[in-house]
């Protein structure tokens, strides 16, 4: 399969891009900047290789005209889409450098950092979408994943605009499955479950954590993409995994079935 990943070169991103390369996948991986990342981690991962499986661009999800050049970019080197990974998000550090410790109130907000945030984590989103479904629904194949946060996350204190702006990301991901029913092409949304160790979070190493003070690693999220990417995912649509709860004790439709959030009704706001 040749799948896309927003927001690749480095943490969940690098490690969802590894472990589909891993399970014989082709993945072509973007970011926002210009940086010497992306580039470095696609000399590894197609170190020794006579054709290389993964491609790295650099391309602003908010930017129609981008999300157009990597859906073309990704059928003019591998013949067709497969697969789309919304992970490409930005989050409170955009308002506050110390939003973890100390909540950002919205009324002191910065408008273009909260610009931004929606700008990536929704428009980015739907562009990607817009720009790579066509050809999966064309094909009658395709999976399509979108990242989310915790029910938590949505409505904790100090926490706008990111957590609402993953809360809009799940209902459009709710739409976009009854949308796509019968077109062969399936929609899930996957989270950590958890605050975790990427540079969406202020500090480094023992001084980077969480509002709750805990810190997920981003690796938690191999086994689930590939299963949703994978053979089985053709037969779930519309579902919530959360990968912090997905065993490493179990494989397969065994560990998907614990890691699947129940139906429920929406959070209150309190």
């Amino acid at each position: 399969m040749a799948i896309v990943i927003t927001g690749g070169g480095r943490g969940l991103g690098w490690e969802m891009a590894d472990a589909l390369l891993q399970a014989g996948h082709r993945v072509l991986v973007t970011g926002a900047r210009e940086s010497t990342e992306l580039q470095e981690a696609c000399d590894r991962w197609n170190d020794g290789l006579s054709q290389p499986r993964a491609l790295s661009m650099v391309a602003d999800v908010a930017n129609w005209a981008h999300c157009q050049a990597v859906a073309q970019r990704c059928l003019d080197a591998f013949g067709r889409i497969d697969g789309l990974i919304n992970n490409a998000g930005r989050g409170m550090l955009e308002i506050s450098q110390t939003f973890n410790t100390e909540p950002a109130l919205f009324w002191q907000a910065d408008p273009q950092g909260f610009g931004n945030i929606i700008d990536a984590n929704v428009t980015g989103a739907f562009l990607m979408a817009r720009a790579c479904v066509p050809q999966m629904v064309a094909q009658g194949f395709g999976r399509l994943v979108n990242i989310s946060t915790s029910q938590v996350t949505m409505v904790r204190t100090g926490y706008c605009p990111y957590g609402p702006s993953k809360a809009a990301l799940e209902a459009m991901s709710v739409i976009w499955a009854k949308d796509l029913q019968g077109k062969g092409v399936s929609i899930n949304v996957l989270l950590p479950g958890g605050a975790a160790d990427t540079r969406l979070l202020p500090g480094s190493g023992s001084d980077r954590r969480g509002a709750d003070g805990n810190l997920l690693s981003p690796a938690l999220m191999r086994a689930p993409i590939v299963w949703l990417m994978g053979q089985a995912g053709a037969d779930v649509s519309g579902q919530r995994f959360v990968a912090r709860l997905w065993p490493e004790s179990q494989t397969g439709d065994q560990a998907a079935a614990l890691a699947r959030s129940p139906a429920h009704e929406l959070p209150a706001i309190m």
